[in-house]
C-alpha cells in the first residue's frame, strides 16, 4: 500500500477507539440486506417456504482489569454476541453485543418477530411468557423441552418408530401449586406455566439413531411432518458453526483497544468481513468455501486480479507444492 513503516497496534487501537462502532454496524447491516437477497431462494432440503432462523449467543472472554466495563462474573469480564441466523444461507440477520451478565433469554426481548417464521433455540430460551408472545404474533418455535417441564398430554398422533419418532403428542401445561416464585423467574420452570402459556403445545420425543439419544421437542407448528421439526433442530447447529467461523478466522479473541467501542468496532468489523465474503461467493457462483475464500482473498488482497483468477492461482500453486512435497517425502 506504499507505507514507509510498519503499521503500530496502538494506532490501529486508537482508530477503533475514536470512530464509532455504529458506522460498522451499519455498513454489516447493509451487506446482510444484500447477502439475505442473494441467499432467499436458497434450498434447505426441508421442502418449507417458511423463513428459518437458528437462535443462539456465544461468550467471548477478556480480562476483567483490561476490560473493566464488560461485566461478567467476579474475576472475568467477556461480551456476549446474541445472533440470529438466516439458514438459508447461514447470513446473520441480527446481532447484538452485550455484556457477559445478559441471560440468553433477554435476547427474545430484542427481536422483530415475523409471522410465519420459524425461530429454533435450544433449552436456554424456554420462558413460556415470552414463548406465547412469538405464538401471538404468528411466528412459530421450535425447542427443547426442560426435565422439571410439567404438562399433560391431549392427544397422541400416530408414527413409525423406525424413523426415530418415538411419539407426536399434542399437550397443555399444567398448573403446578408450590411456594409462590418472583415475577422475574415465573414462566421459566413448571411453576405457573399455564398462565403464561394457555394454548396448546406440540411435543415430540425423538430417539437419535448415530447417538442413541432420546431428545424431547416443543413447537407450536402442528402442520410440520414430525421428523421436519428434528431436522430443523438438527439445523440450528449452523449458528455454532457461524460463531467458530467467526472466531477463528477473524480473529475476534485479541482486540485492538480495551474500550467497549472499540470491541464492537472489531466484531462488527468481521462480522462485515463474513458477509462480504458470502455475497462474492454467491454473486461469482464459486463453489469454494468460505474458509479457502478468506484464505485467498487474505493473501491477495492487494493484487490487481480476478477473484476466479486469483482462486484457480491459488488452488493450483496448492496442488503442485502437494505433488512435490510426496515427491521429496518417497525420494524422487
Amino acid at each position: 500500500m506504499g507505507f514507509s513503516e510498519p503499521v503500530r497496534r496502538s494506532a490501529l487501537a486508537d482508530a477503533n477507539e475514536s470512530r464509532d462502532w455504529r458506522i460498522y454496524a451499519d455498513l454489516a447491516q447493509r451487506l446482510i440486506t444484500q447477502a439475505r437477497k442473494l441467499y432467499a431462494k436458497e434450498d434447505l432440503g426441508l421442502d418449507l417456504s417458511n423463513t428459518v432462523y437458528a437462535l443462539d449467543s456465544t461468550t467471548i472472554d477478556l480480562c476483567l482489569s483490561v476490560f473493566p466495563w464488560a461485566h461478567f462474573r467476579t474475576t472475568k469480564a467477556a461480551v456476549k454476541m446474541h445472533t440470529l441466523l438466516d439458514l438459508r444461507g447461514n447470513i446473520p440477520s441480527f446481532i447484538h453485543v452485550s455484556d457477559g451478565k445478559l441471560a440468553d433469554v433477554h435476547a427474545l426481548d430484542l427481536l422483530i418477530l415475523e409471522p410465519g417464521s420459524i425461530y429454533v433455540m435450544d433449552r436456554g430460551y424456554v420462558d413460556f411468557s415470552r414463548l406465547h408472545a412469538m405464538h401471538q404474533a404468528g411466528a412459530f418455535f421450535v425447542t427443547r423441552a426442560k426435565s422439571n417441564m410439567k404438562a399433560h398430554r391431549l392427544y397422541s398422533a400416530s408414527t413409525d418408530r423406525s424413523t426415530g419418532i418415538m411419539c407426536d403428542q399434542t399437550i397443555a401445561l399444567d398448573r403446578v401449586s408450590g411456594r409462590q416464585l418472583p415475577l422475574t423467574k415465573r414462566g421459566l420452570d413448571g411453576h405457573y406455566t399455564r398462565a403464561h402459556y394457555p394454548a396448546h403445545l406440540r411435543r415430540i420425543r425423538f430417539r437419535d439413531a448415530e447417538t442413541g439419544k432420546t431428545l424431547i421437542f416443543l413447537t407450536n407448528n402442528f402442520e410440520l411432518p414430525a421428523l421436519t421439526v428434528a431436522a430443523l433442530y438438527k439445523n440450528r447447529w449452523q449458528v455454532e458453526l457461524f460463531f467458530k467461523w467467526i472466531k477463528q478466522h477473524l480473529r475476534i479473541k485479541r482486540f485492538y483497544g480495551t474500550s467497549e467501542n472499540a470491541v464492537k468496532t472489531q466484531i462488527w468489523i468481521a462480522v462485515s468481513v463474513y458477509v462480504l465474503i458470502a455475497v462474492v461467493k454467491k454473486q461469482l457462483g464459486l463453489e469454494a468455501s468460505l474458509h479457502t475464500l478468506m484464505q485467498v482473498i487474505s493473501v491477495t488482497i492487494f493484487e490487481k486480479m480476478p477473484i476466479r483468477t486469483a482462486l484457480s492461482s491459488e488452488m493450483s500453486q496448492c496442488n503442485t507444492a502437494t505433488k512435490n512435497n510426496q515427491l521429496k517425502l518417497f525420494g524422487f
